[in-house]
């Protein structure tokens, strides 16, 4: 282990990715139908910013769910949700939008529990509005990224890349859903983060498969799953490390933002970044990759090159590897060398055409 970890990391080719990609496929599978699943049973959490209604977090170290919902089944409130946070506050949710209302069981808090820290009422249209501006940006957002990857490398990558993103996406709300976790603005905007960090792995991979098809594959020596391999294997130890080097600020957030100094919003906020980062991971790895390389292999380029190969039984059993050495050589040396194997025609000189009607050439003068 510690030795494939050795030469990943200097950049050679001792991980068969292609190998794992059915493995990851089943596995992405699982997840994605266990999210939706969640969805459709239990749904989100959502926020007061999305579903309107009141919030109150109130101070009282000696309350309980029981006592708190007793006060508020006065008020016709008694399905309110009941939170006993860290620090002796009470948070309750209810969907109740009338000020007088809303005023009354502020009053009864106060008097009843103790001191109502924080208070906030979202009517039904603002969490419309805020539902449907972050709908719009995520849309925007892929759009933008479909036309970008698109003109920038090729439709094929764009997508990959989406599909990629969206299965990060549908896999991190499904963590939310499965844990209760309240769904917050401050969570959409850690959504379209961990997009961003998804996004960056996905092009440096894409660029590295780029740059080994323009140097490796004029030889016809390699397939786009071979050649995808080799990418994956350069750039593999560097998203571990960008993740990695993510995800420790990430987890210090959320140990010591929430879990030390109570902050609920930082917890929201840490938890969906977390998630993304090592979704984001895996998916540039196994499933964007998997996705092109499948699609790149229809061509009808790819296709021949496969076929020639697999008639010389060079296909048979795992990817095969690319050394370093062949694959530092530059393009030109590359084209020439495989031109030189095509035959002993190649080898032989050109004979010179004399042309027709004109004077023969001198004859050279012999040495004494």
């Amino acid at each position: 282990m510690i030795g494939t970890l050795r030469r990943l990391y200097r950049g050679e080719n001792p991980v068969d990715f292609p190998r794992w990609w059915r493995v990851a496929a089943v596995a992405s599978g699982l997840g994605l139908l266990l999210s939706i699943g969640s969805f459709g049973l239990r749904g989100l959490e959502l926020g007061i910013d999305f579903a309107g209604g009141t919030s109150y977090e109130v101070v009282a170290p000696d309350a309980s769910v029981g006592e708190v919902r007793d006060l508020l089944a006065g008020h016709d409130a008694g399905g309110a949700r009941i939170q006993l946070l860290d620090g002796d506050v009470v948070r309750i949710r209810s969907d109740i939008d009338d000020p007088a209302r809303a005023a009354a069981i502020r009053e009864t808090l106060t008097a009843e529990l103790g001191v109502v820290e924080t208070f906030e009422q979202v009517g039904p249209t603002w969490g419309d509005e805020v539902t449907d501006k972050a709908v719009r940006a995520l849309i925007v957002f892929f759009v933008v990224v479909a036309l970008y990857i698109s003109v920038r490398l090729e439709w094929k990558m764009a997508v990959g890349a989406l599909v990629a993103v969206a299965h990060d996406i549908v896999v991190s709300v499904g963590v939310y859903s499965l844990l209760g976790v309240e769904v917050t603005p401050a969570t959409v905007i850690a959504f379209l983060t961990i997009m961003g960090y998804s996004l960056y792995d996905t092009i440096v991979v894409y660029d590295k498969v780029r740059e080994m098809t323009g140097r490796l594959g004029a030889t016809e020596r390699h397939t786009y799953t071979e050649l995808m391999n080799l990418a994956l294997n350069r750039v593999a130890m560097r998203s571990v490390n960008t993740s990695i080097t993510s995800a420790l600020p990430v987890l210090s957030l959320l140990v010591v933002g929430s879990v030390a100094l109570g902050a609920t919003a930082l917890r929201e906020f840490a938890l969906a970044l977390l998630v993304g980062i090592v979704v984001g991971s895996y998916s540039s790895l196994f499933v964007a990759a998997a996705l092109v390389a499948r699609l790149k292999e229809r061509e009808q380029r790819w296709a021949q090159v496969r076929s020639k190969l697999d008639g010389r039984g060079l296909l048979e059993g795992p990817t095969r590897p690319i050394g370093r050495d062949e694959a530092s050589v530059p393009e030109s040396r590359l084209i020439e060398s495989a031109d030189r194997t095509k035959g002993p025609a190649r080898r032989r000189p050109t004979p010179a055409v004399r042309p027709a009607g004109g004077t023969p050439p001198r004859p050279r003068k012999k040495r004494r």
